[in-house]
C-alpha cells in the first residue's frame, strides 16, 4: 500500500540527540510521567459513570437508549471541544493549555455527584468532554516537542497506557467509594486528583530550547489550509472508525457483564479490570515494537503498517465475545481485543507528527479527535438502539470490523504516511 520501500539505509532517525547530550533527558521523562498521571485520572473520570451505570440507570430510571444519550453527550462534548483545544494548545503551548483543560473538566466531574436527572447527567458529561479532549492534543504535542521520532510512538504508548491503567483502577476504586461513602464521592475523588495534579504540572514543566529541535521543521499552516491535505483526512477517517470501539468497551462492558453475563457489581469491580490490563500491555508494546523496527532501519511507514495492521487483525476477535461460553472466557476475549486496539492506537497518534510539523500537530490531533467524537457520539446511540431491539451481538460485530477498516483507510488515503512537506 505504500510507495516507499520498507527498509532504509542506516541512520534512519535523523532527529538530533540533543536532549540526551544536554542533560534534558531526565526532565523529558518527568514530563512524560506527568502526562501518564493525568491520563490515568482522565480515564478514571470517564469510567466512573460506566462503572456505576447499572445503579445509575436504576436510580434515574434510564433505559439503554437513554443511557446511550448520556454517553453520547460526553462524546458530543469531545467533538465540540477537540479543535478549539488543539488551537489553544498550538497558540499558548501545552504548559498553560493542558493545565487549563484539566481544571475545566475536573470542575464538571465534581459536579456530576449533584446530578438529579438524565438531562443533568448529560449536560455535565458534555461539559467534561469539552475539556477532556485536550488530554490527547496536549499530550501528542508534548511528545512531539520532547522526543525524537524513533521514540515518539513508545512515548505516546506510555502516556496512552494511562487510559488502561485508569480503567483498571476505576472499577474497584469507584465501587469502594460508592459503597463506603455514596456515589457522589465516586465523582468527587477523581476531581480532587486532577486538582492536585495541576499545580505540579505548572511547576515542573519547562520548555527547554534544546527540545525544539525534536519537532519536525516546517512552515506555518492556517487551520483552513490543513483540510486541503489528504493526510489530514486520512487520519480523521482512521479515528472515525477506530475511536468509538474502545469507548464502547469502556462505557458498555459493565452493563453487558451485569445484564447479560449475570455478574454482580462487586464481581465487575473485582474482575472487569483484567481486559484493561491486557490493553495496557498492548499500548506499551505497540509503541515499543514500532520504535524497535525504526531503529532496525525500517521506514516509518513500514513500522506503522506492521504494528497497526497487527492490532487491527487482533480486534477481529470481537466477533467471538458474544458467543464466549462463560464470563471468564468472555473477559479473556475482550482482553485480546483491547490489546489489539491499543497496539495500533499508539501508532495512530504518532502518525500525526509523522506527517505534520509541530506548528500544526495539536490542531490536526484535534481534527481527528473531532471525527473520534462524532463517531463516539453516534455509536452509543446506535448501540442503545441495537441492544434494546436486538442484542449485543451486532454491536460486537461492528467493533470487530471497524478498527481494521480504519487502518486500511489511513494508509490508502495518506499514500503511506507521506509528510505534507513532500505532498504534491
Amino acid at each position: 500500500m505504500a510507495s516507499a520501500p520498507f527498509r532504509v539505509p542506516p541512520a534512519v532517525d535523523t532527529s538530533p540527540a540533543t536532549p540526551v547530550q544536554s542533560g534534558v533527558s531526565q526532565l523529558r521523562w518527568v514530563i512524560l510521567s506527568l502526562l501518564l498521571g493525568i491520563t490515568i485520572v482522565n480515564f478514571i473520570d470517564r469510567q466512573t459513570l460506566s462503572v456505576l451505570a447499572p445503579k445509575i440507570r436504576e436510580l434515574f430510571h434510564l433505559s439503554h437508549e437513554a443511557y446511550g444519550r448520556v454517553v453520547a453527550a460526553f462524546q458530543f462534548g469531545m467533538m465540540t471541544g477537540e479543535f478549539p483545544m488543539g488551537w489553544f494548545m498550538d497558540r499558548v503551548g501545552v504548559r498553560i493549555g493542558l493545565a487549563t483543560a484539566v481544571t475545566w473538566w475536573s470542575i464538571a466531574t465534581g459536579l456530576l455527584g449533584f446530578a438529579r436527572s438524565g438531562f443533568s447527567l448529560g449536560f455535565l458529561r458534555f461539559w467534561m468532554g469539552t475539556g477532556e479532549c485536550g488530554n490527547y492534543s496536549g499530550g501528542v504535542k508534548t511528545v512531539n516537542e520532547w522526543f525524537p521520532r524513533s521514540e515518539r510512538a513508545f512515548a505516546i504508548g506510555i502516556f496512552n497506557s494511562g487510559s488502561m491503567i485508569g480503567s483498571i483502577i476505576a472499577p474497584p476504586l469507584i465501587v469502594f467509594l460508592a459503597s463506603r461513602f455514596g456515589f457522589r464521592w465516586a465523582f468527587a475523588g477523581p476531581a480532587l486528583l486532577a486538582a492536585i495534579w495541576t499545580p505540579i504540572w505548572l511547576r515542573f514543566y519547562r520548555r527547554a530550547s534544546a527540545t525544539q529541535s525534536q519537532a519536525v521543521p516546517g512552515r506555518q499552516f492556517s487551520s483552513r489550509e490543513l483540510l486541503q491535505y489528504r493526510q489530514a483526512w486520512a487520519i480523521m477517517l482512521c479515528r472515525l472508525l477506530v475511536g468509538p470501539i474502545m469507548q464502547f468497551y469502556w462505557y458498555w462492558m459493565p452493563d453487558y457483564l451485569y445484564t447479560v453475563r449475570g455478574m454482580t457489581l462487586w464481581q465487575i469491580g473485582a474482575f472487569s479490570w483484567i481486559p484493561f490490563l491486557m490493553g495496557d500491555f498492548g499500548s506499551l508494546s505497540g509503541g515499543w515494537v514500532s520504535g524497535l523496527l525504526i531503529k532496525r532501519n525500517y521506514t516509518i511507514n513500514a513500522a506503522r503498517q506492521i504494528t497497526m495492521y497487527t492490532g487491527g487483525v487482533l480486534c477481529l476477535t470481537s466477533f467471538a465475545v458474544y458467543f464466549a461460553p462463560g464470563a471468564a472466557i468472555c473477559l479473556a476475549v475482550i482482553g485480546v481485543v483491547l490489546f489489539g486496539h491499543t497496539f495500533l492506537s499508539a501508532n495512530m497518534f504518532a502518525a500525526v507528527p509523522d506527517m505534520f510539523p509541530d506548528s500544526a500537530v495539536a490542531r490536526v490531533t484535534g481534527l481527528h479527535g473531532i471525527c473520534g467524537g462524532l463517531s463516539g457520539f453516534l455509536f452509543p446511540l446506535l448501540t442503545g438502539f441495537l441492544i434494546d431491539r436486538f442484542s449485543y451481538a451486532p454491536v460486537f460485530a461492528l467493533a470487530a470490523i471497524m478498527p481494521l477498516a480504519g487502518v486500511i483507510a489511513l494508509f490508502v488515503v495518506s499514500r503511506g504516511l507521506q509528510p505534507v512537506a513532500a505532498a504534491n
